[in-house]
């Protein structure tokens, strides 16, 4: 069963029910604006403080889409790539990419023209649709990139090298005649992370983008009555698998623009979210502004949130001792998976097991996992090794690159690259990406486990530890210390709570900055390395 069957049975059977709504925090009209009301005035989508659609609407616009596509000669298999920010039009273009039996691309907000340009041609996109905050980058590279493609831009204003998606859309029929869509087909491409260079394009059919609804349904027990609160950019699968869930069971959620903790807790407020994902940097400064007293719980109606999840990174114990001090009552789980693997679920700790944080779980709904040597043989129970992963939402290959392909999948197992323990109750603990893996004085330190240290000390906000190049040792442990607002924080103090730590894993560089994470909260260790490898080279000419 294809995922847009729920889209369609969703508009059948709870039509009139709102199904998104977008909040633009940074926009001072609080009118509430839906889309039919947006279609007969003259504005910008974005100038409204807050805009909804029901289900209806929303399948009529991927109906709409889908006939301008078919239009223009677009057929089964073809690319549809999607350069925009979080916002009504995004997953009514994404639907009516997959209706017409084309692909869905979804593309970085982040990347640069280069970025854009590089993946646009390894995609093979037919058709490009970006928004508003993209004109200047795409424009950098139209004209190498616009010769066999179609480029619609989806806002106002429209640039002269594109065509208005907009008034195109508003002539087509809001009806579209199914097609024949098999589990088999090939669905969407999305980008690994790139922080080993350029992104590598990730292939994957329909089966997988069902399988992850069905894994979100199953693990949070999402109901009509659910509300999601959805804030991580909707082209990473994150936010979209996770939202998946409200797909499957017709509810509402809502796409909030901007973050901060107010508008975080107002959001869920006055929509009445009953489930939020966090990534770890958002959950962090939504403690310290309540620890500051910056905001204050008894502000806002919070009664209904039941659930907080996180993923995409490690968490640390720390973070959620104290979110259970603010909210007691709340359910939480956190969730591991790759793009890979249509992105989080494949693992997850399940809201039942509170009692295991610092875990990233057990199998999600319909997965199984192992963890194995460098020979791929499985470790003894407690021994660090590579975690697999093997189910319906593994990836078909490395869109165009065999090779990579060959290296990642082996017999169905996707080798995910993050090395990884399991306890004797069967949950999985993550240690460290393989690559990773600091070895100093022939000693695997894997930094994870000083940066869950680390995040303890109570004037730390976030932590990276990297190894960096040394003659003696080979490595040597570097922490990146990005402290708390207005907190003075010395060497000598991180220095003297490290002692609790074996003298192998004590960090031998302390280092005082913000620490880089990416748009879904990963730390970017590349950029990291990349910065402090000639600053250590000076230091050991120094200390030689």
């Amino acid at each position: 069963m294809p995922i847009i069957d729920y889209l369609e049975r969703n508009a059948r059977e709870f039509g009139d029910d709102v199904a998104l709504v977008e909040i633009n925090p940074d926009v001072t009209e609080t009118r509430r604006v839906t889309w039919r009301e947006y279609e007969l005035i003259e504005a910008n989508p974005t100038c409204q403080y807050r805009r909804e659609i029901t289900w209806n609407v929303f399948n009529e616009k991927a109906n709409r889409f889908a006939n301008l596509l078919v239009s223009r000669g677009i057929q089964k298999g073809d690319k549809i790539g999607i350069l925009m920010m979080n916002c009504l039009e995004w997953l009514p273009i994404y639907f009516g990419a997959l209706k017409t039996g084309a692909l869905a691309v979804p593309l970085n907000f982040r990347y640069d023209a280069e970025e854009i340009k590089y993946c646009v041609e390894l995609a093979d996109v037919d058709v490009l649709v970006f928004g508003p905050e993209f004109i200047g980058r795409v424009e950098t590279v139209v004209d190498e990139i616009a010769e066999k493609r179609i480029l619609l831009y989806a806002g106002g204003n429209c640039p002269t090298f594109a065509e208005d998606y907009d008034k195109l859309t508003a002539n087509c029929s809001s009806t579209f005649e199914k097609r024949d869509i098999k589990d088999s087909d090939d669905a969407a491409i999305y980008f690994s992370s790139g922080t080993t260079g350029f992104p590598k394009a990730i292939l994957h059919n329909h089966e997988s983008l069902m399988h992850a609804a069905t894994v979100e349904q199953k693990h949070h027990g999402q109901t009509k009555d659910d509300v999601f609160l959805c804030i991580p950019p909707l082209y990473h699968t994150g936010a979209k698998m996770h939202w998946f869930g409200s797909l499957i069971t017709g509810g509402k959620a809502v796409l909030l623009k901007g973050v901060n903790a107010k508008t975080i807790l107002q959001t869920v407020s006055d929509e009445q979210c009953t489930i939020v994902w966090l990534l770890v940097p958002w959950a962090q400064d939504l403690l310290l502004a309540l620890e500051s007293g910056e905001v204050k719980l008894s502000d806002y109606k919070l009664d209904q949130w039941r659930l907080m999840h996180i993923g995409a990174q490690p968490v640390p114990q720390s973070l959620i001792k104290r979110w259970k001090e603010y909210f007691p009552h709340h359910q939480y789980d956190t969730n591991y998976g790759l793009s890979e693997s249509i992105g989080p679920g494949a693992v997850h700790l399940g809201v039942e097991n509170i009692d295991k944080v610092g875990a990233i779980g057990v199998p999600g709904y319909g997965w199984q996992v192992r963890i194995v040597d460098e020979d791929g043989k499985d470790v003894k129970q407690g021994d660090v090794g590579e975690l697999l992963l093997k189910g319906p939402g593994v990836m078909t290959c490395y869109y165009k690159n065999p090779e990579a392909t060959a290296e990642t999948l082996k017999d169905g197992w996707l080798y995910t690259g993050d090395m990884a323990e399991q306890d004797a109750d069967g949950f999985i603990y993550l240690v460290d990406r393989k690559k990773d893996v600091i070895i100093s004085g022939g000693e695997n330190i894997y930094p994870v486990q000083i940066e869950n240290f680390l995040s303890k000390y109570p004037k730390v906000k976030d932590v990276a530890v990297i190894g960096l190049a040394d003659p003696r040792l080979g490595e040597i442990t570097a922490a990146i210390i990005e402290t708390k607002d207005g907190v003075e924080c010395t060497e000598d103090e991180i220095n003297e709570f490290c002692k609790e730590l074996p003298r192998y894993k004590r960090p031998r560089r302390i280092i005082f900055e913000d620490v880089p994470r990416n748009a879904t909260g990963k730390i970017e260790k590349p950029l990291l390395r990349k910065k402090h490898k000639s600053d250590n080279l000076v230091a050991a000419e120094n200390n030689a």
